[in-house]
């Protein structure tokens, strides 16, 4: 048995950092490891969080260990954290980074944790290079990446943009876990009642968190491709803006769109999530850049096919003409694509081959990667 500190975002914050944080951690503890859990107490301060709240609304997940104890923007606070964990001597400390905001903050509590000479620091990587770059972006970075002993990129696109920074041999690719973490799958029809849609209707989905990166603009366009409107395709975005939210409205209107789109600008629970994916016949992200993608490993959770852009590690985890499409980044590639899923009746073999294609994404394998 290992014990484990994980440092980052879970409950009572709300997100793709809290639910993939609260589902390794579980994961640890059913392989019979201790771990504790070390949240923010401020995660960011509210001016600078573009969304209505950082706050979860589910109830607290059962099990885990959750303290409130990391203020991303107090040095005094990294300290004490740094301090309480080396006193505690954890064989591993795991760090979940996603931003070069916090380079500061979590390489600080990273020196400090393993100064016992027994601790091992363990980094997750979502991206290592941001997709909206800020100034101090490389420095906080390499503040970080310098604190760490261990890394594991979860596409191989970071796993190159990390050699900018290190050349450590302890490094490694493992693909992004599904989010099985939403529920069981429940069937198209009681889904699209849920949702209010018609049985019959050809159904797209756009889901999450809405930035200038994801996309949704070229999507929005290619709606109002006239090929489209024929077979009245329809789509749903849901998911929060963190962008303008009138750029998109506006181009709405410019394209007379409105009427195939379901919009559902808001923060989508965790109950909720399994309606939007089941009710849906394929998934798509239209993403200008990227990494890699928990909305690709939540549309294998709930075996929807998906069309993805051909950036960062996206084509990696969607075989193209197997689980979906990878598609230029170009308005009329990805109409092509939408035209042909439907006029070739392509889902049910897509979601036979998203069932096998699956059994790659084990959380054990994560876990065990984390510890290994």
């Amino acid at each position: 048995m290992k014990r484990i500190a994980i440092i980052g975002t879970t409950y009572p914050f709300r997100g793709g950092l809290a639910v993939f944080n609260e589902r390794l951690a579980k994961e640890l503890q059913d392989m019979g490891h201790e771990v504790d859990i070390y949240t923010f107490s401020l995660q960011y301060p509210n001016f600078l969080f573009p969304g209505e709240t950082q706050y979860s609304s589910d109830p607290r997940p059962p099990d885990l260990h959750i303290k409130e104890a990391v203020n991303s923007v107090n040095p005094f606070n990294w300290v004490k954290v740094g301090h309480m964990l080396n006193e505690k001597e954890y064989d591993w400390v795991l760090f979940k980074f996603w931003l070069p905001f916090m380079g500061p903050c979590f390489g600080t509590i990273a020196r400090l944790a393993k100064r016992n000479g027994k601790t091992q620091v363990v980094t997750i990587l979502d991206n290592v290079i941001p997709h909206e770059k800020r100034i101090g972006d490389r420095a906080f970075t390499r503040y970080y990446i310098s604190s760490s002993d261990a890394f594991i990129a979860m596409s191989r696109s970071v796993l190159e943009d990390l050699r900018q920074f290190t050349d450590t041999p302890r490094a490694q690719y493992i693909p992004h876990p599904i989010y099985d973490n939403f529920g069981e799958l429940v069937s198209k029809e009681e889904a699209r009642k849920w949702l209010g849609v018609t049985q019959e209707e050809k159904l797209l989905l756009f889901f999450g968190i809405i930035r200038k990166y994801k996309g949704l603009d070229l999507l929005i366009e290619a709606m109002a491709d006239p090929r489209i409107r024929d077979q009245q395709i329809r789509l749903i975005v849901a998911g929060e803006y963190y962008a303008d939210q009138s750029y998109y409205e506006d181009l709405i209107d410019q394209h007379q769109v409105r009427d195939s789109l379901i919009l559902k600008p808001e923060f989508i629970s965790n109950e909720e999530v399994k309606y939007y994916f089941c009710g849906a016949d394929m998934v798509v992200q239209p993403y200008k850049t990227a990494t890699q993608s928990g909305i690709s490993q939540m549309a294998y959770h709930f075996e929807r096919p998906m069309l993805v852009t051909k950036v960062g590690g996206l084509p990696e985890i969607v075989p193209d003409g197997v689980v979906g499409y990878v598609t230029e980044v170009d308005v009329e590639a990805i109409v092509q694509a939408i035209l042909n899923f439907y006029d070739e009746n392509k889902e049910a073999a897509f979601t036979a081959n998203v069932r096998e294609e699956k059994k790659r994404f084990e959380w054990s394998v994560m876990a065990e990667g984390v510890i290994g």
